[in-house]
């Protein structure tokens, strides 16, 4: 079974670059890639919420969120699964943006991406949380366009980064209705 979906993997991603990739695509999906390099997007969007008093809670939110996701994928998934990139791997798959030195699985952009989307479209007016998802579902797919990811990293990128939004909602939530809390106001 896992040797299928292996094979799936790397199918789906020779598919996407013989059947998708073009010279009028790979410059947008190469741009789109670089807003989720290291979060750019995600921390200037988190700065500019924290900055505006209204937003500030939505912007702290946020930080943590990608904190979490970050430490989760980057440091411990990572650390243990230590997948090769699928270019090395699958035969006949090139990499649009060359190689990389960090391991595949799972995708980084993706859940930062959508950890940070994940607390944007809960705190903010449903227009920009529906555009910052559409953000992080473009992001999360570049990675594969480019052939940099396979689809199971950035689908688990995609689950850790909505948990990791969840769980700082909940616990943000949490927080504040704290009996301490209440007394305070």
């Amino acid at each position: 079974m896992i040797e299928f979906l292996l094979n799936l993997d790397g199918s789906i991603l020779l598919w996407l670059q013989n059947n998708f990739r073009n010279e009028i695509l790979t410059p947008f999906f190469l741009t789109v890639t670089r807003l989720g390099d290291k979060g750019r997007i995600w921390i200037l969007v988190t700065i500019i919420l924290l900055i505006c008093k209204k937003t500030r809670n939505i912007g702290i939110m946020s930080a943590f969120a990608l904190i979490f996701a970050s430490v989760f994928n980057n440091v411990i998934l990572k650390g243990i699964f230590d997948r090769t990139r699928p270019y090395d791997v699958v035969e006949g798959l090139t990499s649009v943006i060359g190689s990389m030195k960090s391991s595949s699985f799972p995708s980084g952009h993706t859940s930062s991406s959508f950890a940070a989307a994940m607390v944007l479209f809960h705190g903010l007016p449903r227009r920009y949380g529906i555009l910052f998802m559409i953000l992080a579902a473009l992001i999360a797919f570049s990675r594969m366009y480019l052939g940099v990811h396979y689809p199971s990293d950035v689908a688990v990128g995609a689950m850790t980064g909505i948990v990791s939004g969840l769980a700082v909602i909940f616990l943000y939530d949490k927080i504040s209705n704290m009996p301490w809390k209440k007394k305070a106001e």
